[in-house]
Parts: C-alpha cells; sequence; structure tokens
C-alpha cells in the first residue's frame, strides 16, 4: 500500500469523526427525487407468495432495497442463499447479524424451481457473509448455479458473492460453475471503510473482482458503489480507476439509504445532476456498462442490463 493510499484511508476515517462515534445522529429529510410507492399490486403480492412458497430469503426485504414494489411488480427477485443471518456487522446493511443456522440442503433446488415458476431470463443469486463455513459459501453458491442451469437452462445467472474472506480456492469454485455475471461491491471509498464496512478490506474485494476475470476473461464482472455517506468526488474517481485496472465491465453508482437509526447516518442527498456526471465520467474511463442514479441497485433492471452488457462487449470486441 503506498503512502497516498495510506494518506486517503485515514482522512476518510477522520472526516465525520462524531458521526463514527454516534450512528444515531439524525440523517437529513429525503427530497422529492428519492421517494418511493408502497408496493401494492397483484403482481407484487404474487411474487411474495411464490417467495414464501418456495421457502426463499430475498435481499430485496432483508435489505429493505426501495425497489421491490417496481421489481416485484415486474416478478423480479434477488435470492439471498445461505441463510437469512450473516456473520458480519457493516454499518449500511440491514441484514440480521448473528451466528447463522446450517446450510439448506433444499435451496438449490428451492431457487432453480422458484426461477422456472416466475419465468426469469436472469436470476441474480446474493448471500450473506458466511465467515463461520471452511469456503465462506462459495460450494453452495456452485450448487445452486449448477441446478439452476440444469431447471432453466435458458436462464443467465449473476452472483453478487461476499469476499469469501479470501479463503483459498472459494473464487475458484464460484467461477468454475460458470455464472455469466460475477458481481462483488466495492461498495464505498477505502478511507471510508473503517467505519463503514469494517469487516471488509478494499484491497481484498479488488483483487477478488481482478481475480475473477484471470480466472476467465469471457466472464463478465461487475461493482457497486453507494455514494452520501462523506466520500469526495475525487475519492468516487479513484475508486473508478482502481475498479478498471482490474478489468471489471459494470458499476453501479446509487444512494445510500439508512436503514434504521442504528445505521450509519447519511451525510447527503446526491442530486441526480451528479449522478449522471459520475455516469460520464465511468464511461470515459473505460466501463462497458455503468447504472448511476438515486435510485440504483446492484441488481436493479439486471436483466435489461446484462442484454446491453453482451451488446456493449460485441461492439467493443474484446473482454478487456
Amino acid at each position: 500500500m503506498t503512502d497516498e493510499n495510506i494518506r486517503i484511508i485515514k482522512r476518510g476515517a477522520a472526516r465525520h469523526p462524531e458521526k463514527a462515534r454516534n450512528p444515531e445522529m439524525p440523517s437529513p429529510p429525503k427530497p422529492d427525487w428519492i421517494r418511493v410507492k408502497v408496493p401494492v399490486s397483484p403482481q407484487y403480492h404474487a411474487t411474495h407468495e411464490l417467495i414464501r412458497r418456495h421457502k426463499l430469503v430475498t435481499v430485496c426485504e432483508e435489505a429493505a432495497c426501495p425497489n421491490i414494489g417496481e421489481c416485484w411488480q415486474q416478478k423480479h427477485a434477488t435470492v439471498m442463499i445461505l441463510g437469512d443471518t450473516c456473520t458480519r456487522a457493516c454499518a449500511f446493511c440491514n441484514v440480521a447479524t448473528g451466528k447463522p443456522n446450517a446450510l439448506d440442503p433444499h435451496e438449490p433446488e428451492n431457487l432453480a424451481n422458484a426461477t422456472k415458476e416466475l419465468g426469469l431470463n436472469h436470476m441474480v443469486i446474493t448471500s450473506v457473509d458466511r465467515d463461520d463455513l471452511e469456503d465462506g459459501g462459495a460450494q453452495h453458491f456452485a450448487e445452486c448455479i449448477l441446478r439452476l442451469r440444469h431447471v432453466s437452462p435458458a436462464t443467465t445467472i449473476e452472483v453478487l458473492t461476499p469476499d469469501f474472506k479470501g479463503k483459498e480456492g472459494a473464487l475458484e469454485i464460484v467461477v468454475a460453475a460458470k455464472p455469466d455475471v460475477f458481481n462483488h461491491n466495492i461498495e464505498t471509498v477505502p478511507g471510508l471503510y473503517p467505519r463503514i464496512r469494517p469487516g471488509a478490506r478494499y484491497y481484498i474485494s479488488l483483487r477478488l473482482l481482478q481475480r475473477a476475470k484471470e480466472l476467465d476473461a469471457t466472464l463478465f464482472t461487475k461493482s457497486g458503489l453507494m455514494v452520501g455517506l462523506g466520500e469526495s468526488r475525487e475519492e468516487v474517481f479513484q475508486v473508478m480507476d482502481d475498479l478498471r485496472s482490474a478489468r471489471v465491465d459494470f458499476l453501479t453508482i446509487g444512494q445510500y439509504l439508512q436503514p434504521t437509526p442504528r445505521h450509519a447516518p447519511i451525510d447527503r442527498y446526491v442530486p441526480p445532476t451528479e449522478f449522471k456526471e459520475y455516469e460520464e465520467m465511468a464511461y470515459a474511463k473505460g466501463f462497458l456498462m455503468v447504472s448511476s442514479s438515486p435510485l440504483t441497485r446492484s441488481s436493479h433492471h439486471a436483466g435489461e442490463d446484462f442484454a446491453k452488457l453482451r451488446a456493449a462487449r460485441a461492439k467493443r470486441g474484446s473482454t478487456a
């Protein structure tokens, strides 16, 4: 790590010391552009019933995603495997933390059957962190991918994985199962990791994305970034450069929303014009696809975006 990297990390950790000490500080009021409608459609309730029937957990619910009404109305859901309890306690995340239960051996089958019943062309599979498992849950990811391929062969598959704590061979297991998209969220700028993502390391996440592309150059790689936590524009631009150095294809940028008063407070609401500037800069830096808006989330419009991603690669004629 360079001296400049160290200075960036120290600067981020010290930027809002009063908020780091007092996570219950109120966030600013929501602007009009961040408000969403309460889900009430029949399609939403049908998706809810199907998910319950197949005993699946979704990140849509666990992470209190603001897009749940829109996505479930369109029969799109992001399934969260490996249980509903995370072994880490990130300051931005609403997923429960504690001692997880044993893995459900029927989960791959239930996921595959639900995908087929929903008629999904594209499925996103994510998970909690399972640092208690020897492989971090990598083999379970692989089993879900393989079962889904068997039951619904036309469905393209995107995985949004944890960092597996850098456990040897874990990433290789997932990549060998041949997902279409490998996604791992960088989440925030390195200077904010000590406060926002204390259980992770920025350069481990960066290396995971780089290594995935090294293992399979044809694999689409993707990462997401939250803004509004106190980062500077220059730090966001540096993350873009780091991700492009790791040959990441697709970048998502969205507004951080505080799930509860116990979570990290919002520093500011980033206006739509600034998201547009981030999008233009990211394309200028060479990303194949960029989704940047206040309500952008890693799996929002994932199926449509995957089709655009393939088209963009075909047009460019390169996996770089």
